[in-house]
């Protein structure tokens, strides 16, 4: 407790706070009064759906209640009169937000640009702006991955990175919404630290938690329940009990009230039902494989506890372990079905459909993120979308459906959309519909990650009556206290560094002992997914603007090849953009392979429609003449070459440069009122939307596979049906992410029309004028073959 941090200046002030998100059906908030002094801590705490986050929201300057009074950092904001946009404007300026998801504050694709943005957005001097990059992830301990792309990292890591963004605006009011939930232990102490030392230097902290440990230097915490305060106590309380949602108090140690109530455990068995030989894995553009030569047996009706830093391939393995991902060597058996097999030539071994559908009726698979994993319009026909796979009736359906969300204590949610449930309500549905498939393993990642303690309760009763049942069971965790109560052994994959980082397997509460794996991953090391090379390469160097116009001049001047001798010219240059660009001819052909059906369309088109020249042969009716194959190899040819150079401008270029050169090229056109810096920023956005609509596409897909859906072992038909159907959900996830990335722009301070300063600043060198001059070279000969001609 911090009984002198506070200040008598008050920071937030409510009164009679009333909130709705169904136009006043229910109240997510209703009647809420706080006030909270500068320098103060208070900890928000309350079961899933209480109104903690919404609450946050608003103390964040990110949402508007539908009722109330609201004055943060001396603004009144909200009042009678309605909210008042300049004054949440200058309040936003002093107040930083860290989300509950991550992956939807981010909104670059270079860890260091991202820091930036919110001090740009305050025009922070640049000076200033390399020296808050530095410390905050040096605070956060992710200093070694400044290159590399957040979009891509484990979800602790992009917390880490969000609080980073939020650290290097240096704000008066920190708001964070359960911030530690996809934390190792480590990152978890780190994250507290850092807020120790803001609140010293009289920072105000809001913060959103189920954790009680992080309630120990809290002035106050404050626990909600149906939208209303309902009790307030002063600083380190680990005695508030928590409550279900009936309003019934819960024991102050549920995680040690957990217990079957079926009697004893079913006795494990001798027979490995998961062996793992040999496995190595390696994130695309990492040097370093994440799981290296990785050994492990798991015996049938065990419950093993995989553990690990951020970061060091916990999900991975989960992936891997579910045929989601394919390792580059290695061997993986499940309950016998050959997952992995590697041929006598290296070559990974495709699973067999018949072995994929026996997999998915064995493996049930609980994701990390269950917003991801939820598709259906109800509740309870999300749970019904496995048991349905099995081809069961649907009297045996509803009776699955019926028992699994009765086992979670869910029963009251079955006609309401999972998309509109609280994070803590999706993971129990997306629990449920894994758990209604009936499963002889069980895989699941994180899966108390954001529930309150009653929540948090039935799942460790759920684990325990599975467990005794004889269900084999595989727990991603970062809760030592929930590996106790609920393991028979646990696997660590990433060691502790003073032990060489091998794997550890051991009985909870024993000494960790080597399982004679090799190097698998250590913290810090500056490879995780989405690592860059440090030494770039001369393309990678260019001046984002002279690369850009190049890159337009290359590949609009390629459709007015005409010749053989222009097509030359064009390959030359094309070789020698491929050259330096540091791209290897594999890693580029994985780029453009997807292209090669229309390479060979447009070819075809060419061969079979022109008529003109010498008649080779005739299929058919058709001639084809020797202008048709010359136009078709040409046309193809000047094809490949714009998807090349368009390749290799997107693979050496951030989205960063690219904004920032798209605005400079545009900022003439202000002057006849053409918006630059919007138009720039929503190209931005685009480049950062587009692979995280792909990230949601896959990860529906990948969810109704793991449960038996058609869009993997299906016929044809029924395949091209299920890709149709994760249409609706996907544009859900869209709409989801694009709310959350407005607030993520608010909550940086971007705002239309305003002065930003530019941390990376261009320059034109020499390597720049050289590159200009052998694009201009390129253009001229192409005008002056054609003149020949």
């Amino acid at each position: 407790m911090n009984p002198d941090s506070a200040t008598n200046t008050i920071a937030v002030e409510l009164h009679d706070i009333r909130f709705t998100y169904d136009s006043g059906a229910t109240w997510a908030l209703d009647g809420v009064n706080l006030t909270v002094r500068q320098g103060e801590r208070v900890c928000l705490a309350g079961p899933n759906g209480s109104g903690k986050s919404t609450l946050s929201r608003i103390i964040a300057g990110l949402a508007a209640p539908d009722a109330g009074h609201v004055t943060l950092l001396g603004n009144n904001v909200f009042d009678d009169s309605g909210a008042h946009a300049d004054a949440y404007r200058s309040a936003r300026h002093g107040i930083g937000a860290v989300f509950q998801h991550p992956e939807d504050q981010i909104v670059t694709t270079v860890t260091e640009d991202d820091v930036a943005f919110g001090p740009e957005n305050l025009a922070i001097a640049h000076d200033d702006i390399d020296m808050r990059i530095a410390m905050s992830l040096d605070a956060v301990d992710m200093s070694g991955q400044r290159e590399a792309d957040p979009t891509r990292m484990s979800g602790g890591q992009q917390q880490r990175v969000a609080i980073a963004g939020m650290l290097a605006m240096n704000p008066e009011i920190l708001v964070l919404d359960e911030p530690t939930a996809m934390l190792d232990p480590q990152g978890r102490a780190d994250i507290m630290h850092i807020l120790d030392e803001l609140q010293q230097h009289g920072t105000t902290i809001i913060l959103v938690t189920h954790h009680r440990d992080e309630f120990v230097n809290a002035d106050r915490i404050i626990r909600l329940d149906n939208g209303r305060i309902v009790q307030s106590a002063r600083g380190n309380t680990a005695s508030i009990p928590e409550m279900d949602e009936s309003g019934t108090a819960q024991e102050d140690n549920p995680i040690a009230k957990s217990n079957i109530a079926n009697g004893a455990s079913k006795p494990t068995s001798a027979v490995p039902i998961i062996e793992i030989h040999n496995l190595i894995y390696q994130y695309p553009n990492s040097s370093k494989p994440v799981l290296d030569k990785l050994s492990i047996t798991i015996n049938e009706g065990e419950t093993v506890a995989i553990t690990g830093h951020n970061g060091a391939g916990k999900t991975t393995l989960a992936r891997l372990l579910c045929a989601l991902e394919q390792p580059q060597s290695g061997s993986i058996t499940v309950n016998t079905i050959p997952v992995a097999r590697q041929r006598a030539n290296g070559n990974m071994q495709s699973l067999k459909r018949a072995d994929r559908e026996k997999l998915r009726a064995t493996i049930g698979y609980v994701m990390q993120h269950p917003e991801r994993q939820l598709f259906a319009e109800t509740v309870a026909e999300d749970v019904a979308y496995g048991p349905r796979n099995q081809r069961l009736d649907e009297a045996q359906v509803d009776e699955h459906v019926s028992q699994a969300m009765a086992l979670l204590h869910i029963e009251h949610l079955a006609d309401r959309s999972p998309f509109d449930l609280s994070g803590g309500q999706q993971r129990l549905v997306a629990i449920a519909g894994v758990i209604a498939c009936q499963p002889r393993i069980l895989i699941m990642d994180e899966p108390t990650a954001g529930l309150d303690e009653a929540a948090t309760t039935r799942v460790h009763n759920l684990i325990q009556t599975l467990h005794a049942q004889g269900i084999t069971i595989l727990i991603i965790s970062h809760s030592q206290a929930e590996i106790d109560v609920l393991a028979d052994r646990t696997i660590a994959l990433d060691a502790d560094r003073n032990v060489g980082g091998k794997v550890r397997d051991a009985e909870p509460g024993s000494a960790v002992e080597s399982a004679g794996s090799k190097n698998l991953h250590t913290l810090g090391s500056g490879h995780a997914k989405g690592d860059v090379r440090e030494n770039r390469s001369f393309m990678e160097r260019l001046d984002p603007r002279v690369k850009m116009v190049g890159a337009l001049a290359v590949m609009f001047s390629a459709f007015a090849i005409r010749s053989f001798w222009q097509l030359l010219v064009a390959a030359l240059l094309t070789g020698m953009i491929v050259a330096t660009s540091g791209i290897g001819v594999k890693q580029l052909f994985k780029s453009i392979h997807m292209f090669l059906a229309l390479f060979v369309f447009c070819g075809l088109l060419n061969v079979f429609f022109v008529q003109s020249g010498n008649v080779l042969t005739n299929i058919g009716p058709i001639p084809i003449t020797d202008d048709g194959v010359r136009i078709a190899i040409l046309y193809a040819c000047r094809f490949v070459a714009v998807i090349i150079v368009g390749v290799v401008f997107l693979a050496t270029t951030t989205p960063t440069a690219i904004t920032d050169a798209f605005e400079a090229l545009l900022k003439p056109f202000a002057k006849i009122g053409v918006h630059a810096q919007e138009i720039a920023l929503v190209m931005s956005l685009a480049l950062r939307f587009l692979p995280t609509l792909g990230s949601e596409a896959k990860a529906i897909a990948d969810a109704q596979a793991a449960r038996g859906g058609s869009i993997e072992t299906g016929t044809f038909v029924q395949r091209i049906k299920a890709m149709v159907s994760i249409i609706i959900p996907v544009f859900a996830g869209a709409i989801r992410h694009a709310d959350n990335l407005s607030l993520a722009l608010d909550a940086r301070c971007y705002e239309e029309g305003i002065a930003r300063t530019h941390w990376r600043v261009m320059s034109i060198a020499k390597r720049d004028i050289a590159a200009g001059g052998v694009v201009v070279a390129y253009v001229a000969a192409l005008v002056l073959i054609a003149g020949l001609n």
